[in-house]
């Protein structure tokens, strides 16, 4: 009997030694998104939106500066960022133009980054990076009311795949990047039939290890047959693609 205490005392340790050894190896938030006041990113945009009265899903090509313009702390006393988001003409030969304001927040206590646009406020990264961990990105935002414009994006499960994998963006090749795959869905299922109603939503961003966002892409579209077929006003799509950074 002792013997068998012994062994299972034994196991157990063991068992929390290889968990913490485990946790320990994980890459940490701040090694793929660690902001400071000065910080520039340039991404290659493009813009997919309905043309032709919803006949059809046109693209559109501009350049967009996220500038990292200040830091302060929250109400819950969180390090936060005021990023400042201005957009040029895709060959960036006009001036700057000021579009909105997004704020990045850094969660320490709950292993966590926070990111703010459009009043819109996700869970974009959370600790443990590790493939196939998920969490609920979207809870903060209102999916269930009757007046809410994004009820698509109700119980999204952010999931981290690709781990310290390679990627390639615009600027060039980032050997250590991880992906966030927010959204993967078609309903209903199938391939597209303009003869039937359909929505797809699609989301996912990379991180590259010491820069930070270099690639995101979104899309949300609904073929509807009410009146005609189209594709309805709130469809849209986006792609960041990182051009440089500094």
């Amino acid at each position: 009997m002792r013997s068998l205490i012994v062994s299972a005392v034994l196991l157990a340790v063991i068992i929390i030694a290889c968990s913490k050894k485990d946790v320990a190896s994980y890459p940490k938030l701040n090694e793929f998104y660690s902001l400071a006041v000065g910080k520039i990113f340039i991404y290659r945009l493009d813009s997919i939106v309905p043309i032709n009265f919803g006949q059809a899903l046109g693209t559109r090509y501009y350049r967009l500066k996220d500038s990292v313009e200040s830091q302060f702390t929250d109400a819950l006393g969180r390090t936060s960022f005021r990023i400042y988001r201005y957009i040029t003409d895709s060959a960036g030969t006009q001036p700057w133009v000021y579009k909105l304001t997004n704020v990045v927040t850094v969660d320490e206590g709950n292993k966590r980054i926070e990111y703010t646009e459009n009043n819109l406020r996700v869970i974009a990264l959370q600790e443990p990076v590790s493939d196939g961990f998920s969490w609920k990105g979207n809870s903060y935002i209102d999916t269930k009311s009757g007046s809410s414009p994004v009820k698509y994006m109700d119980e999204w499960d952010y999931t981290y795949m690709d781990i310290n994998q390679p990627f390639t963006v615009r600027k060039g090749i980032f050997d250590t990047t991880i992906s966030i795959l927010q959204v993967d869905e078609v309903s209903p299922p199938g391939p597209f039939n303009p003869s039937f109603y359909q929505q797809t939503n699609y989301a996912k961003e990379v991180y590259a290890k010491g820069v930070g966002l270099i690639y995101k892409e979104f899309l949300h579209k609904t073929w509807d047959l009410s009146p005609s077929p189209h594709w309805v006003d709130d469809s849209y799509g986006v792609k960041l693609n990182l051009l440089s950074y500094k």
